[in-house]
């Protein structure tokens, strides 16, 4: 089943590629006469969506009707149905024979490869750019996962720096380890003469005081 929109008609055109190929044209005015039928208001647009989604739909019948006297097919049905209880579209067909039977199943075969391959380049462009969104994200992970590990090796470098100073620094010393005669002594030289010369006075008045008492 085939469907072709032209400027001012419709073209439906069903075929089995081997003996039966039916063809229908509808006119603007006969179209306008078909959505009155139907009873499907609103604008052209939306009465040819309405008409390409009940062929599209399941519950789609070709029913073939015969001649009088002799058993080939004359003439064809189209009826179709979008869902149960949506207006229903019934569009008779004409058998084509011979050469235009034979071009109608050309330009059907032709339509469809054309339409083959739009679809089919879609897909590939669709995967190339699927292709190109995970090299990104490959690439953003990559980049996300050195600066961490740059970050992670900085951290642990700063904590080793830290680690050092403090050994070299060493423990504060006591109080009473820095109140010690020794360090008094070492860091104060002009007490430590004072005390020396107390001492040697004291040494001397005592042997005056001694011999004096002799």
């Amino acid at each position: 089943m085939y469907l072709l929109l032209m400027a001012i008609t419709l073209k439906f055109r069903v075929t089995d590629y081997h003996s039966n190929t039916f063809e229908a044209i509808k006119s603007a005015m006969q179209l306008d006469d078909m959505r009155d039928c139907i009873g499907i208001g609103g604008s052209w647009n939306e009465f040819v969506e309405y008409l390409v989604a009940s062929l599209k739909a399941e519950d789609v019948k070709l029913v073939l009707e015969k001649l009088s006297n002799s058993d080939d097919v004359a003439y064809a049905k189209l009826v179709a149905q979008k869902s149960k209880g949506m207006p229903l579209i019934s569009i008779s067909l004409t058998k084509l024979l011979d050469n235009a039977a034979r071009d109608c199943m050309a330009n059907m075969s032709f339509g469809l490869f054309k339409a083959f391959k739009y679809m089919k380049n879609m897909v590939v462009q669709e995967k190339e750019h699927s292709l190109q969104l995970t090299k990104i994200i490959s690439a953003e992970k990559e980049r996300s996962e050195n600066i961490q590990r740059q970050l992670g090796k900085r951290q642990k470098l700063e904590k080793m720096n830290s680690s050092d100073k403090l050994d070299v620094s060493g423990p504060p010393a006591s109080n009473g380890a820095q109140n010690s005669p020794d360090k008094l002594a070492g860091r104060d030289p002009a007490s430590t003469k004072a005390t020396n010369r107390v001492v040697e006075q004291g040494k001397s008045e005592g042997c005056l005081t001694s011999g004096y008492r002799r």
